[in-house]
């Protein structure tokens, strides 16, 4: 009976409801989350979609705002010839996800924003962009 007990403790510790904090996400008040994505290969990039995905399947959709910088080696995730990845981006874009391009990475690697997956939006600093947002209260997760 004891170690019972002491199972059904364990498994309610492991499995506890996470308390949010005030105020709750909601459509008035959506969590704020911006990732960056700095590396160019497959495990990278695919971590940060998931992750992404994960954070928004735990909220739902309607009540975060997720959105991606992309710069140095990253923007790779946003060029239409990777077919792969573009299939989940764009998934993701159906579900408002924001996609953001560097400007200075795309002058550097000359990316012109046509070879780039619809509806990106380009800044001229990806890494001021995640400065910006943060400061706007957005939190910042490098997965």
């Amino acid at each position: 009976m004891k170690k019972l007990l002491l199972c059904m403790m364990v498994i309610t510790v492991l499995f506890s409801e996470t308390e949010f904090a005030e105020p709750k996400p909601s459509i008035e008040n959506p969590r704020k989350i911006v990732f960056p994505i700095t590396k160019g290969d497959d495990v990278s990039i695919n971590h940060v979609l998931s992750s992404a995905n994960n954070v928004m399947k735990f909220y739902g959709p309607e009540n975060v705002q997720i959105a991606i910088v992309c710069y140095s080696k990253g923007i790779r995730t946003l060029l239409k010839k990777e077919k792969k990845i573009a299939l989940r981006v764009r998934s993701l874009q159906m579900y408002d996800v924001e996609f953001i391009a560097c400007g200075n990475t795309m002058r550097t690697m000359k990316i012109k924003p046509e070879e780039l997956i619809e509806d990106i939006e380009i800044v001229t600093a990806g890494i001021v962009e995640l400065v910006e947002r943060s400061l706007k209260g957005w939190t910042y997760i490098y997965p």
